[in-house]
């Protein structure tokens, strides 16, 4: 019975015990890194800026689990349209911190208002947010639609609660969630970089990049955190609102994305019938960094609009 126990104690440890071994984030894993790097009221934010100097500033919200380095391949179109562009690491992913506590709206709000504080960005924003970046876009938008030019949305989050299966479980339990995830999250995510491993990207070496994201410690706890405090729920008043605000957005979907159903276009015609919406056929979840081409087809008369 005691060494059934023990066994039992074993099994209940070890995932915690592999993410504690993992790599530290800290300033020795930062100094290969592009970017600069700020002390923000929550931890240490990895950033960068491109384009010219004085264009129209355009902020690129990365999704759940794929870092900054997402926009790689669609950074270059927006500077080539004059736009000064701000990517910048969540916490929890790339080069940023990871501080505790859930990450819900006013967590990933607040890092983005003081980041754009820091750099002096008060007023006429064009946000752009991709999967999860999509939700906290349109949080931000909603929030000051004063200082928002305008707003695009990539296979956005925020229509419905996402996931199904472990990720439906992780969101339900936070205790027997976060065991749940440490335990069985990574192999999963690699299973799905894999099926990935031949799809051609705009980003060079994307998919060991994001296998990579599974070595340092915290980031699988910070995937568990914001599908409990982000990704639980839909947006519906956030999207009303922009309506309400006319706030210009466009949404752009992948018809064959298994993550963010098309059928949450709908859904967001149905919060907000201004918005613009477009179909890439054959994009999957990743049309981020596969379809950068038809992605930047598509926006260039939306961001032409009041240029």
């Amino acid at each position: 019975m005691i060494w059934a126990l023990l066994l039992l104690a074993g099994i209940a440890a070890a995932p915690f015990v592999i993410e504690a071994l993992r790599r530290p984030m800290n300033a020795a894993a930062r100094k290969s890194a592009p970017g600069a790097f700020i002390e923000l009221s929550q931890g240490v934010t990895h950033y960068q800026w491109s384009g010219p100097a004085e264009g129209p500033v355009i902020v690129c919200i990365h999704g759940l689990t794929t870092p900054s380095f997402v926009w790689q391949g669609l950074r270059p179109a927006l500077e080539r349209r004059g736009f000064r562009v701000l990517t910048y690491d969540l916490y929890g992913r790339g080069y940023s911190d990871r501080p505790k506590g859930v990450q819900n709206p006013a967590f990933f709000l607040q890092q983005l208002n003081d980041l754009l504080a820091s750099q002096g960005v008060r007023t006429d924003i064009t946000v752009i947010g991709y999967s999860m970046g999509g939700a906290i876009a349109a949080l931000f938008a909603a929030d000051r639609p004063q200082d928002i030019r305008r707003m695009v949305l990539l296979a956005p989050a925020g229509m419905r609660p996402v996931g199904s299966g472990l990720f439906k479980a992780a969101v339900q339990n936070a205790v027997l969630g976060r065991w749940v995830m440490l335990s069985l999250y990574p192999s999963i995510l690699r299973k799905g970089l894999r099926a990935e491993a031949h799809v051609p990207s705009s980003v060079p070496g994307i998919n060991a990049l994001q296998h990579a994201e599974l070595t340092w410690r915290g980031f699988v706890p910070a995937v568990h955190s914001s599908l409990l405090g982000m990704l639980s729920d839909g947006l519906a008043a956030e999207h009303a609102s922009l309506a309400q605000q006319k706030v210009p957005v466009m949404a752009i979907w992948g018809a064959a994305d298994d993550v963010i159903p098309l059928a949450a276009k709908d859904q967001l015609a149905e919060w907000n019938p201004n918005a613009e919406q477009r179909v890439i056929p054959d994009a999957g979840h990743g049309l981020t960094y596969t379809h950068c081409d038809e992605i930047d087809a598509l926006l260039a008369p939306f961001l032409a609009k009041d240029a």
